[in-house]
């Protein structure tokens, strides 16, 4: 699903944030990405959306080589993304139903199959009461049950979450986990940025640990 080969990303000014990796995440595995702050684990994340492209090495999604796409194939590949963000980045002026459609729309979907989509995705994260309702008019964790929300309303084939709890206390940092317990389980493949060392045991998944951008522990091999 996911494989980093002999990946490293070095920036002008702060040298490298990424140092020669190599690691696969297999379909349909919840795989938790840990390490200090600063250590690469957002541009890890990045390199996967096309966010950004590696210096060195070859980044390959679902079979397909990242460095062979052009700027007109990055929205499609993204399109089989899910991403999750600390900070929610929800449109405050816009209701939940809308903040939700929001990939659908772009990707220009028909309303009806969009209206179904949004629902469905609002009802598994159990906001489906709220979708009229403004994003600042929730809580915290109900934003981001909202952005959790709409990374899956397009049925992606991996989601991506950079430090998904770390504006939580700890009850509803287990609440989001456990949201992604449950796409794990239906198959979907997540890679979890976190500093949530804690709730990562608990979990007992597979873990990936960054040091000054170099991979130092995969829990999954022996």
């Amino acid at each position: 699903m996911i494989q980093f080969e002999h990946v490293s990303k070095r920036y002008r000014q702060r040298g490298d944030a990424l140092k020669d990796l190599n690691f696969e995440v297999k379909a349909g595995e919840m795989v938790f990405l840990t390490g200090h702050s600063g250590a690469g684990k957002s541009t890890l994340l990045r390199l996967i959306g096309l966010f950004e492209r590696p210096t060195r090495g070859r980044v390959t999604v679902n079979g397909r080589d990242l460095g062979r796409l052009s700027r007109r194939q990055i929205p499609g590949h993204r399109r089989e993304i899910g991403m999750v963000f600390q900070d929610h980045r929800l449109l405050p002026g816009h209701s939940v139903f809308d903040n939700v459609a929001l990939p659908l729309m772009a990707a220009g979907m028909h309303q009806r199959e969009i209206g179904k989509r949004v629902r469905a995705a609002l009802d598994q994260v159990g906001l489906l009461r709220f979708e009229a309702m403004l994003p600042m008019s929730l809580s915290s964790g109900e934003q981001q049950r909202v952005g959790i929300a709409r990374a899956v309303v397009g049925r992606p084939l991996v989601i991506l979450a950079d430090e998904p709890t770390g504006n939580l206390d700890p009850s509803l940092s287990r609440e989001i986990f456990q949201l992604f317990e449950r796409f794990h389980q239906v198959g979907v493949s997540l890679l979890i940025a976190t500093h949530n060392l804690d709730l990562v045991a608990a979990m007992g998944h597979r873990t990936l640990r960054l040091h000054q951008g170099r991979l130092v522990a995969d829990s999954g091999k022996c």
